[in-house]
């Protein structure tokens, strides 16, 4: 498994149940996570935390980050405006795997609302620990980077 030296980790309202099991597991797993909210139950806007973690993966602060809010969606429309953030929206095993061997995804997303709390320690386990399989996905990776480098003028 790659070293992970840090993880963040941020919900909203919706995603905080969620959010609080995976500080756990990964807390179980002795891996360093950082928790930049929300902190209660009461309401709160997705875009928050989700510019927090899309922040810190983006300038290499961490190495991956996890979002969750009721869906999903709204995290990863936020995530993906960061460049560098390969954030993907995960409901299986078989596409958390998938998301790390074929697209380097350094974000994961989860949906409280829609994902099975059956399935949420191994879909965290399969995305923490599968590899990047690099060949010719890294060749697409290359191409969303040139397309993000044009875009940002970096």
């Amino acid at each position: 498994m790659q070293k992970i030296e840090k993880i963040v980790i941020g919900s909203d309202h919706a995603g905080f149940e969620f959010k609080n099991e995976i500080i756990r597991i990964l807390k179980e797993k002795k891996l360093p996570v950082e928790d930049l909210g929300t902190f209660t139950r009461e309401s709160s806007d997705y875009p928050d935390a989700g510019i927090k973690v899309g922040e810190a993966v983006s300038s290499k602060k961490a190495d991956r980050g996890i979002l969750v809010c009721g869906s999903g969606i709204g995290m990863s429309i936020v995530a993906n405006k960061f460049p560098g953030v390969r954030a993907a929206l995960v409901s299986s095993d078989e596409a958390a795997g998938l998301s790390r061997r074929h697209n380097d995804a350094n974000v994961l997303i989860l949906g409280e609302r829609i994902l099975d709390p059956g399935k949420l320690s191994a879909i965290l386990s399969i995305w923490l620990e599968t590899e990047f399989e690099g060949g010719r996905h890294q060749r697409r990776i290359d191409k969303i980077d040139a397309l993000e480098r044009s875009l940002y003028k970096k």
